[in-house]
């Protein structure tokens, strides 16, 4: 039996569903494959907080309980996470962790995020997952994330126009091999009911990063692309809604939003956690989003996995194009914009054939990311 260790931040992205989807998806799917799954997640002393941000032990810390409590929920039994200060743990212990490194197969470190030098030494075989493509080529090449790329066998990204002659972004010499965003489409299934005039999506007005200059222009963020289609709920019939994180200080912008109709609800009670966040998802109609300035100006081919679980619950998507449509056909259930008119034909043509485009939603899912054929070829790239 493979054995396989998936490195990833659910903990750390506390009252994040849809982050903790992305790394359940791997853990899950690989299950699926008859796999034997560990789980290995590490956090920082000063990250473990209380309910009201309070840096705490972590033997108390929200981030520890809410870790535990997806791991029940998912039954994910080979689960741990570490402390990276004194080797606390939830879960196996760190001499533990080392015999399962010691014998694992692959270890699949999603956007490097286990950097403990006593277990990376041992495992034989590293593939680094890139879910931030663009960022994580610039970074590499301005002299950044040496210490997370160093020392892996493969790496993986989500950008699947980095390294083609569609795309600008460097590769920094690295083979960068592209994987698509895994649904498990037993976990994700096609849901009826739903308001078909209701597009949805969840999201950060900012995001994690800040914008990057390359090649005398600055790639900017979210934020800047969905100000450019601000007049779309005026421009059709249907209803948009963004369960939106955004700093008090961009008032102004949410006061903006709001003026044009968009309707805003907090993430961090709407979809705080794996169940909600399906829920939300498969009780919208469709899913309606920009994307980084990042993956839209370098064409990176980002496809993101959050749209992904709309496809899979027969949820079409509306999303703005970031040289996705090389790789994707861009008919019934998904449609792709670059321009504000665009996006308002993308509305209108989805609610005037629904149907279609839910069905066609579902099929794109099985048909593209299906995790028992996405993780399957990770696999046998992984390990030949």
């Amino acid at each position: 039996m493979t054995t396989v260790v998936v490195a990833g931040a659910i903990a750390n992205k506390y009252l994040n569903g849809g982050e903790a989807w992305v790394r359940l998806s791997w853990i899950l799917g690989f299950q699926r494959l008859g796999c034997a799954v560990h789980f290995v997640e590490q956090i920082a002393p000063e990250h473990c907080v209380d309910a009201d941000g309070a840096v705490v032990p972590f033997e108390s810390c929200v981030n520890r309980s809410y870790f535990e409590r997806v791991m029940r929920e998912f039954g994910i039994q080979n689960a741990t996470l570490v402390c990276d200060d004194g080797g606390e743990t939830s879960g196996l212990s760190l001499s533990e962790l080392e015999q399962v490194a010691d014998s694992a197969d692959l270890l699949v470190n999603i956007s490097g995020h286990l950097r403990l030098p006593a277990l990376l030494s041992r495992f034989r075989r590293k593939a680094y997952v890139d879910l931030d493509p663009g960022y994580t080529q610039l970074w590499y090449a301005g002299g950044n994330l040496g210490a997370e790329l160093d020392g892996h066998d493969l790496f993986f990204t989500v950008g699947e126009s980095i390294g083609t002659p569609g795309c600008r972004i460097p590769t920094g010499g690295i083979d960068w091999l592209p994987v698509r965003p895994p649904v498990v489409l037993d976990d994700w299934p096609r849901a009826g009911g739903g308001d078909a005039n209701r597009f949805t999506t969840i999201a950060s007005w900012r995001g994690a990063y800040g914008p990057i200059d390359f090649e005398g222009e600055t790639l900017g963020l979210k934020v800047h692309e969905f100000r450019k289609v601000i007049e779309l709920p005026k421009r059709v019939s249907s209803d948009f809604e963004i369960a939106l994180d955004i700093h008090p200080d961009d008032v102004k912008d949410l006061n903006a939003l709001r003026e044009h109709g968009w309707q805003i609800v907090d993430p961090r009670t709407t979809v705080p956690d794996p169940g909600s966040f399906r829920s939300y998802v498969q009780e919208s109609g469709g899913e309606f989003s920009v994307a980084q300035a990042i993956y839209v100006k370098a064409e990176v081919g980002w496809f993101s996995d959050r749209t992904v679980r709309y496809l899979a619950s027969g949820k079409p998507a509306l999303v703005q194009d970031t040289g996705f449509t090389r790789n994707y056909p861009v008919t019934e259930g998904l449609v792709a914009f670059r321009t504000l008119e665009e996006a308002v034909d993308g509305a209108r043509r989805i609610s005037a054939d629904y149907e279609a485009h839910s069905e066609g939603a579902r099929q794109l899912a099985e048909r593209f990311f299906d995790s028992d054929k996405v993780l399957g070829g990770f696999l046998e790239q992984a390990l030949e």
